[in-house]
């Protein structure tokens, strides 16, 4: 089930810029990160609903609506999808609108699904009863997965090193899908944290693949590690700081929450238990 849609130059836009410094005002050319709306629908028999919108750089659209539907529990598995496609507007494709369209055995909750909005590129939850309902709903995760402290700290490195348009702009998330032995599977950029989640978890369910760690540039805050648990991934690294909510969903769901991942160290705030040397880890 490829997405058709891949990152181009949309991605980035050409400015005008005046860079001010210790020498005159320089007026050149810049880029900046592209950011756009993108309304993702659900489909089934016939029937459309929107499942949700956000703020996002366009590029891998059907990958981030596929990865949605995985993180609000419509998707589980690869068997539910039927396909991932750009919505109709009379015979053209509609830029900002992609359609998910599910096998008919799938389940919707749809008074659920009538309250989810994402209306920024930042998150979008909030209410305690809310956040408590979803820690509930969300799967616990059971894979065992073996992994040395070393090569888990390489991981934002290696995915550094294929974040292309960041390069360009200096204004983009990244997320990553890793293996337990340091291979980088799919690295996808956006303006937003969540929306580069989305995007990595849309291409696991679209290809079936299953991965160990999911990556991630910035902060591990609630909904990181909630997407994770949704797609199953037991393994969770960022290079910057967890929030008090993401480590009691970590340690809820059975996720390896490691944080501060960087210049060959990292903290672990839940499940020390798959890293194969506790040694090493205390001592860092």
């Amino acid at each position: 089930m490829p997405d058709s849609r891949s990152p181009s130059a949309s991605m980035a836009a050409r400015v005008r810029v005046v860079r001010y410094g210790p020498s005159a005002p320089d007026d050149r050319a810049d880029f900046v990160v592209v950011e756009e709306p993108l309304r993702v629908h659900l489909e089934q028999r016939g029937l459309q609903h929107l499942l949700g919108s956000t703020m996002r750089t366009p590029g891998h659209d059907l990958e981030l609506a596929a990865g949605l539907a995985v993180g609000e529990g419509v998707v589980r598995v690869t068997q539910d999808l039927l396909t991932v496609r750009p919505c109709r507007d009379g015979r053209r494709a509609a830029a900002n609108d992609v359609t998910v369209v599910l096998a008919e055995h799938v389940s919707i909750d749809h008074g659920r699904l009538g309250r989810v909005s994402t209306p920024s590129s930042a998150c979008g939850l909030c209410g305690r009863d809310e956040i408590e309902a979803i820690v509930a709903a969300a799967p616990r995760v059971t894979r065992s997965v073996s992994l040395d402290p070393e090569v888990l700290a390489s991981l934002p490195d290696h995915m550094r090193e294929r974040q292309s348009v960041f390069r360009r702009t200096g204004g983009l998330h990244a997320a990553a899908l890793a293996t337990a032995a340091g291979e980088i599977m799919v690295v996808r950029e956006d303006v937003g944290r969540h929306n580069a989640v989305d995007k990595v978890i849309g291409h696991a369910v679209m290809h079936a693949v299953s991965a160990d760690v999911l990556v991630v540039s910035g902060r591990a805050g609630f909904e990181i590690v909630q997407k994770a648990a949704m797609a199953g991934i037991p393994v969770v690294a960022s290079v910057s700081a967890p929030t008090s909510l993401s480590v009691e969903i970590a340690q809820a769901c059975g996720i390896t929450l490691a944080a501060f991942v960087r210049e060959g160290r990292l903290n672990i705030y839940s499940g020390a238990e798959r890293l194969t040397s506790m040694k090493d880890v205390a001592s860092w």
